[in-house]
């Protein structure tokens, strides 16, 4: 899978801070405040944006591993991390599930990834967890809603064209898309984690009207390629929802979901 832009990475960052449910945090902070020594490895880390949301609220004493593909994403993340004896950084392929080390983690971490992966992924971590004893914060991943102020007549053939392009191949076998935090749950529960899930949707005004505008500009090419309709549909419904970017009552939201499993 190859690693998003980092441009693109630090736009969204703060919108999905603000999304993130904090009670599944605050969860998962009492469940490292009971260890003697905490350690996350975070998984697809980008530049680090999980760190940077949850380490003020978990245990001072927490180490960190952060994994990406990407080296100049690792780069990013440890030019913002500074000099932090508990942080380090490794590149991995993700799809080397096996290779992940798991020996000395508590809990993994992952924002934004599980929409990403197949049923086969979900399968394969959920066993390897399992086996090291290791809990999974799983946040924001996609779940299929998207809606808009005002509407369109085609808001919802948009979002089901994009629905079914995210459950395409993105590296990681066929995704899940929209079922991603849905099947993460069904095979942690399968091999005995106790498992919530809240809600994290984007909600985007005005004051975020610079992600807003990349959003829909992100989502032409997946529309393109999902839909058999004229592209001149596509692009007027996306001038029209840019146009409304920043109008009176305007908004958008985007659903997503966080999950939080911990060995039973």
């Amino acid at each position: 899978m190859s690693g998003f832009d980092k441009d693109w990475l630090a736009l969204r960052e703060t919108a999905d801070r603000a999304a993130r449910d904090m009670g599944l945090v605050g969860e998962l902070a009492t469940y490292l405040q009971g260890m003697d020594r905490s350690f996350i490895l975070d998984i697809g880390c980008g530049t680090g944006s999980t760190l940077r949301s949850l380490q003020d609220h978990l245990p001072r004493r927490t180490g960190w591993l952060l994994l990406d593909y990407d080296p100049l994403l690792l780069e990013e993340a440890s030019r913002r991390a500074g000099t932090n004896a508990n942080i380090a950084f490794r590149q991995h392929d993700l799809n080397d599930i096996a290779g992940l080390p798991l020996e000395e983690a508590s809990v993994v971490t992952a924002s934004a990834l599980f929409d990403l992966c197949s049923e086969e992924f979900c399968a394969a971590l959920a066993d390897h967890l399992a086996a090291a004893g290791c809990g999974l914060y799983a946040a924001l991943n996609y779940d299929g809603v998207m809606r808009w102020s005002p509407e369109h007549p085609l808001d919802g053939q948009m979002t089901d064209l994009f629905n079914r392009h995210q459950r395409t191949d993105k590296g990681f076998g066929p995704a899940l898309g929209p079922d991603a935090t849905a099947s993460l749950a069904k095979h942690l529960m399968a091999r005995g984690f106790t498992v919530a899930t809240a809600e994290s949707p984007w909600r985007l005004d005005e004051s975020r009207a610079a992600l807003q505008a990349e959003f829909l500009r992100g989502l032409r090419q997946p529309l393109l390629e999902a839909s058999e309709m004229p592209d001149t549909a596509i692009d007027e419904w996306l001038e029209f929802r840019v146009a409304a970017i920043g109008t009176q009552g305007a908004s958008c939201l985007v659903g997503h979901r966080d999950l939080l499993a911990l060995p039973g």
